[in-house]
């Protein structure tokens, strides 16, 4: 697990390709990063699925209840087959323009 924190972003890059051991350790670790937008970097894994990102979906919701953005970036996927309660990119780049713009949204009042 690799973090990399840039402003107000902090970016978690899986670095050993087990998606259940990462979500472990990121759940664990979540106090840590739970006052900033948080990206969850997966693109290094090819063999990631749909049913690998639901299981991110109840650290989305907690994190998204303290005003905070989750983003998840994943290649190689089917993006209509996945929740819309999910952000998920397929780059950092969108990951990091999705966050802006849900900064703005909530800066906004929406």
């Amino acid at each position: 697990m690799k973090v990399d924190q840039k402003g107000h972003t902090v970016t978690i890059k899986d670095t050993q390709g087990d998606v259940n051991a990462f979500l472990e350790k990121v759940t664990q670790q979540f106090k840590t990063f739970e006052k900033q937008n948080i990206i969850i970097d997966l693109s290094a894994d090819a063999a990631i699925t749909e049913k690998d990102l639901k299981a991110f979906l109840p650290l989305s919701k907690l994190h998204k209840k303290a005003k905070k953005s989750f983003v998840i970036v994943a290649t190689d996927l089917d993006f209509n087959a996945i929740s819309d309660k999910l952000a998920v990119v397929p780059s950092l780049l969108e990951a990091h323009d999705i966050i802006e713009m849900e900064e703005i949204e909530r800066d906004l009042g929406f």
